[in-house]
């Protein structure tokens, strides 16, 4: 056997020994292979795995690991934030803390840079399958079929060439109990520490307590255990019960205490696992909802428990009251006191149910955000430009608990590279030439106790994003001309119309950034994919235009709101509120309605005439779409060229208004220089 030290400890001596029974003579070596390793191994040798193989081998590549990211986006997003506090504890140890996905795939990692090169040599790396079949033994791959925690050091791992590592990894199972990924922490095999395994365990439980929470984030969540101490730590159980009493899911702790299969827990009822019916519990925690309840279950064991939610059912009148008769909450932008806000977009305060106006991707983005508002989870918005990333922000804010703290919107595509340095982080005085002898507060310090918002991230400079995410991980921010950091607590929302995976594998966006801005991803659909159109020209109507100048409400007519349904909006939202904006300016003072002839110009060309004159096409232009034939006018006269309709449509309207050319243009949708130039032609 090569590859391993001539001095040896006892245990390698013999561990050597017990692969030389193995793999040379074929005898199972007895005692000095640990059980779940001498399985593997077994398993490795019928599968005809040959342990003196390269193992460099990369069968999926990067290709893989972008659709190996996509499906596991959930664990990923929001594991990434775990192996930062991991690696810390770690740091400059020689090892790295690593994600995989429940093929074994690895979709992240984060190390010393020594050992990571190292670890290459033998593709521990991002992109590199590392299941049993391909590798042999290894504390990923073995991890994920023994379904429990597993430690492979050295000379264990089946490959000879894998020798110089030694892995703990523990399985993460998702709220449904079944295997979602490894957590696994490899490093050198000489520097093996005895808590390695442990503190991968704790990782894991932590990063399953969170997947749990994401999940049921708008049901009701029960704590339990049978000892007090361990409700609100790792150790909990969790129950996921909805406002009518039915158990929707159960996390393997709070399994274990009941004695249930991960099969057979959704759809029970409450009731049918505890003495107390559930609107009993309500009540009690209703009135002091920070105490431990005393609770038996039907086989006569007592647990603590505590409830923990968004809003708790109303309290019953009577201890009997059960809560089947309450609907089901609407999963969106209902706030952590129960309040319903008003939706006036004049206020500045619109909420997340606000915006709820039938378009069925968009409230996919709604209830996906409702569920993170009350978490410390990044938000990511993507979107093109005027799709209203920066209102979605908003309402995301003055959804969730933070909705009374400021909210600070800063646009990194706006601001020079030289300032947004200053304007991020602010500065002490004197700081640096031209600087304001008081210094400046940046973004993130006002922003403390509420919500940031980064629109345009993907234009960030990349020196800023090494400093921002010094920033999010260590939650402090040192001002340009500092010494001292200063604490923030804030909420993250980003904003980008970029696609960041793409920015990334450009070398433009960090890649270990995007993974801590990335908490949760919403995709915002451009106005032209929208099914809800009427009912966003309503909500601007009502915002910008609540009443015309003669004291009535401002309408549109239904031939308009037609045209805004088929239009591509190349501007998006922004662009519809331009466009109402104004062709209600246009209105007379004695018009209510915006018809075809009151929309602004650019709509339909810079001359929707001379268009129609050379007989081009392209968009619609105002006259030739909606000026209504006027009663024996002549205008719908069969075989007449199109100049004799326009010059006849034109002397109608300019009847119509009594001969001013102002009012006749606005009606016709034209500027006066165009029309002077037409009514020549009629003369």
């Amino acid at each position: 056997m090569t590859g391993h030290p001539v001095t040896q400890s006892p245990h390698e001596s013999r561990l050597l020994e017990a692969r030389q029974q193995f793999f040379v003579r074929g005898d199972s070596p007895e005692g000095d292979v640990p059980q779940a390793v001498l399985r593997s191994w077994l398993r490795c040798r019928d599968s005809m795995v040959d342990y003196l193989a390269d193992g460099r081998g990369d069968p999926e590549g990067r290709s893989g690991l972008t659709e190996a990211r996509e499906r596991s986006e959930c664990l990923l997003n929001n594991a990434s934030g775990i192996m930062e506090h991991v690696f810390e504890q770690i740091r400059a140890s020689g090892s790295m803390v690593i994600l995989a996905d429940n093929q074994g795939m690895i979709l992240h990692s984060l190390g010393d840079p020594d050992f990571v090169s190292r670890a290459q040599r033998v593709a521990l790396q991002p992109g590199a399958s590392w299941s049993e079949n391909l590798r042999g033994t290894n504390a990923i791959g073995t991890t994920l079929i023994e379904g429990a925690p597993v430690e492979v050091i050295g000379a264990e791992h089946f490959l000879e060439r894998n020798g110089i590592l030694s892995c703990s990894a523990a399985p993460v199972f998702n709220p449904g109990g079944e295997v979602a990924g490894v957590l696994d922490i490899s490093g050198d095999y000489r520097s093996n520490q005895r808590h390695t395994l442990g503190l991968a365990r704790l990782a894991a439980q932590l990063l399953e307590k969170r997947l749990f929470e994401v999940e049921f984030a708008r049901d009701i969540l029960i704590a339990l255990h049978v000892r007090p101490e361990y409700v609100g730590g790792l150790q909990e159980g969790l129950l996921a019960v909805s406002a009518d009493g039915r158990v929707l899911g159960a996390n393997g702790v709070a399994r274990a205490l009941l004695g249930l299969a991960p099969g057979a827990v959704v759809g029970l009822d409450f009731g049918g696992l505890f003495k107390l019916p559930f609107g009993n519990l309500v009540d009690r925690c209703g009135r002091d909802t920070s105490s431990l309840q005393v609770v038996e279950l039907r086989q006569g064991e007592r647990v603590y428990i505590r409830l923990r939610c968004c809003s708790l059912p109303q309290a019953s009148t009577s201890h009997g009251h059960q809560y089947a008769q309450q609907p089901a909450a609407r999963p969106v932008a209902v706030t952590p006191a129960g309040r319903k806000p008003p939706c006036d977009p004049r206020n500045g305060r619109m909420t997340l149910e606000c915006l709820s106006t039938g378009d069925p991707r968009l409230q996919l983005a709604l209830d996906r955000a409702a569920r993170i508002m009350t978490k410390d989870i990044p938000l990511l918005i993507q979107g093109e430009s005027g799709v209203g990333k920066e209102l979605f922000a908003r309402a995301f804010h003055f959804s969730g608990p933070r909705q009374d703290g400021p909210f600070v919107a800063l646009n990194c595509a706006a601001i020079p590279e030289n300032l947004i340095e200053s304007e991020l982080f602010g500065y002490v005085g004197g700081a640096f030439t031209g600087a304001r002898r008081e210094g400046s507060v940046g973004k993130i310090q006002q922003a403390h106790g509420g919500t940031l918002f980064l629109d345009e991230i993907g234009d960030m400079p990349l020196s800023m994003q090494a400093r921002l995410l010094r920033v999010l991980q260590e939650r402090c921010v040192t001002p340009v001309g500092a010494q001292r950091n200063v604490p923030v607590d804030i909420s993250l929302v980003c904003a980008t119309h970029r696609v960041l995976r793409d920015s990334v594998r450009a070398g433009s966006f960090r890649e270990d950034l995007y993974y801590r801005v990335n908490g949760l991803t919403v995709t915002l659909p451009p106005l032209r994919d929208r099914t809800d159109i009427r009912s966003i020209v309503s909500i601007i109507l009502d915002a910008e235009v609540p009443e015309s100048r003669s004291g009535g409400p401002v309408r549109i007519s239904e031939q308009v709101l037609d045209f805004f349904e088929h239009y591509p909006w190349p501007g998006n939202v922004r662009q519809l509120q331009n466009v109402i904006r104004v062709a209600a300016a246009l209105l007379d003072d004695d018009e209510n309605e915006i018809l075809p002839v009151h929309l602004p110009e650019e709509l339909f060309g810079s001359d929707p005439m001379d268009d129609a004159e050379s007989g081009q096409g392209g968009a619609p232009n105002a006259v030739s779409l909606f000026a209504a034939p006027a009663t024996g006018s002549g205008l719908a006269a069969g075989a007449r060229s199109l100049d004799e309709i326009e010059l006849d449509a034109i002397a109608v309207v300019m009847r119509e208004v009594g001969g001013n050319v102002s009012a006749a243009a606005r009606r016709l949708g034209i500027s006066r220089n165009t029309l002077y130039r037409k009514i020549g032609r009629m003369q």
